[in-house]
């Protein structure tokens, strides 16, 4: 198996040092694997994921050169009341983050969305990754990549992973503690996003509910040595939000059927929901999938291989 690197911060572009600006892909991820462990006493739950990028994407472009800072969201997927005030919005926060440290007093944030929102599929965090990749890469003077990282792992779970420059990666902790991996060949993904949303806390509170009346049975361990392939995720895909989520919902119990039933590989929640996911090699058609309508809406999207670098704005 081809050597493993840490993945800690976003890579550091010379070529755009000093620049005005820049623009970039801001990839959604989904779950390959998603454990849920130990609950802190603050609350917060430990994790281990197989986390890989998906070409659904955002795009994300940031200024430094401006009067002011502003943030300015639109696109197909895009809710019916707009994101809420700008300083709630991760991009944002991941922007005024990195200005604590002295650069660049403004910022001129773009994203068009077609990630969809609340979906488990990691929006907002892709945003943030994409608005640390290009600051990172802007700064006159680079900032220390733990510090970079450090900024990532306060702002959410995914924020780690989408702000680093790998396609697939091990995580653990609050997925801020990253472990990069060889990128597997692109496959092919169907995206469901039914017509309802799944709160994050709702799922965990589920889950907490279920496993203090039922123990979790042992699972096997997951090492980067043993994901050296798609059959060997297919052997150890699982989602421990899956089974309650479902059960509350049985339409996604449905889908997820569905999507084995016709030949996915792996076929997940993706994170907490509501959307759902699956692999499949070889690829179908929409008309093959032969999907109930009612489900919800799908979307064709696919594993990625490598991360879209960054290019700077004129």
């Amino acid at each position: 198996m081809p050597s493993l690197r840490r993945t800690d911060a976003p890579a550091l572009d010379p070529g755009l040092r000093g620049a005005r600006g820049a623009i970039t892909l801001a990839n959604a991820k989904v779950n390959l694997v998603l454990r849920v462990l130990a609950r802190e006493p603050t609350g917060y739950h430990q994790l281990a994921t197989l986390f890989a990028r998906i070409t659904l994407s955002d795009h994300v472009s940031v200024r430094v050169d401006t009067g002011n800072r502003s943030l300015t969201c639109d696109g197909p997927a895009m809710p019916a009341g707009g994101l809420g005030p700008p300083e709630e919005n991760l991009a944002w926060r991941a922007a005024s983050a990195f200005a604590e440290h002295g650069w660049p007093r403004r910022f001129s944030i773009t994203i068009s969305k077609n990630i969809p929102v609340g979906a488990g599929l990691g929006g907002g965090s892709a945003d943030a990754g994409a608005v640390l990749r290009i600051l990172s890469a802007l700064r006159p003077t680079p900032l220390p990549a733990m510090l970079v990282a450090s900024m990532a792992a306060q702002l959410g779970a995914d924020v780690s992973f989408l702000a680093a420059e790998s396609p697939m990666a091990l995580a653990w902790g609050r997925g801020e503690r990253l472990l990069a991996l060889p990128p597997l060949p692109s496959a092919q993904c169907w995206v469901l996003v039914p017509p309802f949303a799944v709160s994050t806390r709702e799922a965990y509170t589920w889950l907490d509910d279920e496993r203090s009346a039922n123990r979790p049975s042992p699972r096997p361990p997951m090492s980067a040595e043993a994901l050296g392939s798609w059959d060997a995720i297919a052997a150890l895909a699982a989602n421990d939000f899956g089974p309650v989520v479902a059960r509350r919902h049985p339409s996604l119990a449905q889908a997820l059927d569905h999507l084995r039933a016709r030949g996915a590989r792996v076929a997940l929640l993706a994170g907490s929901g509501s959307s759902v996911f699956g692999v499949f090699d070889p690829p179908i058609m929409l008309h093959d999938l032969a999907a109930p309508p009612e489900l919800g809406r799908w979307i064709e999207t696919a594993t990625m291989a490598d991360v879209v670098p960054l290019r700077p704005i004129d």
